[in-house]
């Protein structure tokens, strides 16, 4: 069955209307879903890029939270819930607490056993087909923690990945650790397969330190050594990009 590549690159002044839109355009299809179906399965992000998207997704009327099941994209092994850089404690603080109850909210648990961890995920993700899946793209162009070179070929929903250099060195700069050794080396990643089954993808992308992996990614050949340049091999995706994010596209695309 041959399906058409549809990605859309949208250009916003700033982070504040990138996020409103991106978050916009989620909650359109959260409802389409549940008008649909009945029910919405999603995935969200956190970090920094997605702060706008999850306040304006927060902010939309007529969601019926009740009927959407939410997983969760990525998680640092061994770091409890109570440290401010959990991605646990971000999703339940700029989150869960902020909307009624969701249908279930499935957390990723990485003080756990990270093998048993991934186990019961799977088994869980496994019997569902997300509608809408919000990510981002980091300083190195990983998607979740899929840093390059990223595997492209593991089925598995959930997988344990090793952080490289450049990611840890972005988490300790955008001031979520003390100091760069406070960083786990390790991480339970949503895998690339996974998130590329998504229905439709929503990508917010922010920032000037992004500007380059946004190069590589919309411009440079698809390939393991961008990670996020797989998101133009998607059906249905949406890349949200400022102007500073967006300030070294060329317009020149490679095959």
């Amino acid at each position: 069955m041959n399906l058409t590549k549809i990605i859309r690159v949208h250009h916003l002044q700033d982070p504040v209307s990138l996020g409103s839109s991106a978050g916009e355009e989620a909650a359109i299809a959260i409802k389409k879903a549940i008008a649909k179906k009945g029910q919405a399965k999603i995935i969200l992000a956190t970090g920094t890029s997605q702060f706008e998207t999850l306040n304006r997704l927060i902010a939309e009327r007529g969601i019926n939270w009740a009927q959407v099941t939410m997983f969760h994209l990525d998680e640092y092994i061994g770091l409890p819930i109570t440290s401010p850089a959990s991605f646990r404690k971000y999703l339940k603080e700029r989150f869960l607490d902020k909307v009624p109850k969701l249908k279930a909210a499935h957390l990723i648990n990485g003080e756990k056993d990270p093998i048993k961890e991934c186990k019961r995920l799977n088994a869980l993700l496994g019997r569902h087909r997300i509608d809408v899946a919000l990510v981002g793209i980091g300083e190195n162009g990983h998607l979740a923690f899929n840093d390059p070179p990223a595997d492209f070929d593991t089925r598995d929903p959930y997988i344990i990945v090793d952080l490289d250099p450049a990611c840890r060195k972005q988490q300790f700069n955008e001031g979520w650790f003390k100091t760069r050794n406070d960083v786990p080396r390790q991480a339970i990643s949503m895998s690339i397969h996974q998130i590329m089954k998504a229905r439709q993808i929503i990508c917010s992308v922010p920032d000037r330190r992004k500007a380059e992996a946004v190069r590589n990614c919309l411009e440079k050949p698809i390939s393991n050594r961008y990670p996020a340049s797989i998101l133009r091999d998607h059906t249905n995706c949406s890349i949200y990009l400022d102007k500073a994010s967006a300030s070294l596209l060329t317009g020149k695309k490679t095959k």
